[in-house]
């Protein structure tokens, strides 16, 4: 992410202009943006033009700004799409007539906020951290399926989706199965070429059942070679094998937590989150009292001043609910302050989707809380 200017203070108010460079940054950007906020950005309107003659239509280039009222993040497009009503003086836009501001890669906009929380003030930090890019890439590969993702710090991004009707092993069919295998793999080739940019990825884990995966590397590395794609060649020790039970893309979490990939990834945001994940599973597993989820309980546990790890999700405080939110800030600000570890969880890595399915919310405690355990909660206060 690029910063043009900065002007804020922790809980008070400001700005901030700056130029999404990638599609993790749409994600930070995303995150960022809430309702009520104003933005102010390029964007263009349909006019009406009255040439003597009728009526003519012409798209016209503008800046304006708007009070954001609805926000729609589109992953694969790499576009947010921001509703709301204009606040800009203008010959063509009347103040308070609706417009959606559309937020791409490469275009700078300005970000206008009553109050920027300690959260924010985070996202912004992980937003200018330099070696918070896409250095993993993951490629699940089966039978005519292939998914290329790229894992970042806080977002995974499906880059590209390859699928070929394959033929069966006998029969009559049989007779173009070898094409239709070439075909297949050629084209997941081209992905890895397109998608896989070897000066910002560490490694290429190519994961998949069976022998299908082993039997594209070695397409892969042959194809490379007639090619004779230095770049590729080079890259080769970046390159790695891993199982996984489906080339869909549900299977990444398998593939983030096979031991080689982990060591490979260990200091990556989303290997933490999975080791997070399985610290909190174990727990649960070997010592109940001491693992809890649900906000009732977290906060309770939190009044015993009783968290070691803080497992949140970031859609929790992606609500229009302001009191909500800051009470999810207050609760990370007061689990840190307390010495212990805040885990922000995104929704665009698996472990966060399985977080999510635990409330958004989770926590491994300091000590053991049995009392808890049989304690009903209710909107967050314990009922007895």
């Amino acid at each position: 992410m690029k910063f043009v200017s900065k002007k804020f203070s922790k809980n008070g108010p400001g700005s901030v202009k700056l130029i999404p460079e990638d599609g993790e940054d749409l994600w930070h950007v995303f995150n960022l943006v809430r309702t009520g906020d104003k933005v102010a950005a390029t964007t263009y309107r349909k006019v009406q033009r009255d040439t003597g003659m009728g009526t003519d239509s012409e798209r016209i280039k503008l800046r304006l700004m708007i009070q954001v009222e609805d926000i729609d993040y589109d992953a694969a497009g790499e576009e947010i799409r921001l509703k709301g009503r204009n606040l800009t003086e203008n010959e063509h836009v009347k103040l308070g007539a609706y417009h959606t501001l559309e937020l791409r890669r490469q275009a700078a906009f300005t970000l206008e906020k009553e109050v920027w929380d300690g959260v924010d003030l985070d996202r912004i930090a992980a937003a200018s951290d330099p070696a918070a890019s896409a250095d993993l890439a993951v490629l699940l590969v089966g039978e005519g399926l292939a998914n290329l993702s790229l894992v970042g710090a806080n977002a995974t991004v499906l880059r590209a989706r390859v699928e070929t009707s394959m033929p069966r092993k006998k029969g009559a069919a049989a007779a173009g199965r070898d094409k239709a295998v070439h075909t297949f793999q050629s084209r997941v080739y081209q992905a890895v070429l397109q998608h896989v940019d070897w000066d910002v990825v560490k490694c290429l884990v190519v994961a998949g059942p069976g022998f299908v995966k082993d039997q594209f590397l070695e397409f892969l590395f042959a194809e490379a070679q007639r090619r004779e794609d230095k770049v590729l060649m080079a890259a080769r020790s970046k390159i790695v094998v891993a199982p996984a039970s489906t080339a869909f893309q549900h299977s990444l979490k398998e593939v983030l937590a096979v031991p080689a990939v982990a060591a490979q990834i260990k200091d990556t945001k989303a290997a933490k989150e999975v080791a997070a994940m399985a610290d909190f599973y174990a727990m649960m597993s070997s010592d109940p009292a001491r693992a809890f989820y649900g906000p009732g309980h977290v906060w309770a546990a939190h009044e015993l001043g009783a968290i070691a790890t803080l497992l949140i999700s970031e859609g929790l405080f992606r609500t229009s609910d302001v009191a909500a939110r800051r009470k999810y800030v207050a609760l990370v600000d007061e689990v840190a302050a307390g010495g212990g570890q805040v885990m922000l969880f995104s929704d665009m890595h698996g472990s966060g989707q399985q977080l999510q399915a635990l409330t958004g919310l989770a926590a491994i405690l300091r000590f053991p809380l049995p009392e808890l355990e049989d304690t009903l909660m209710d909107e967050g206060v314990a009922v007895i």
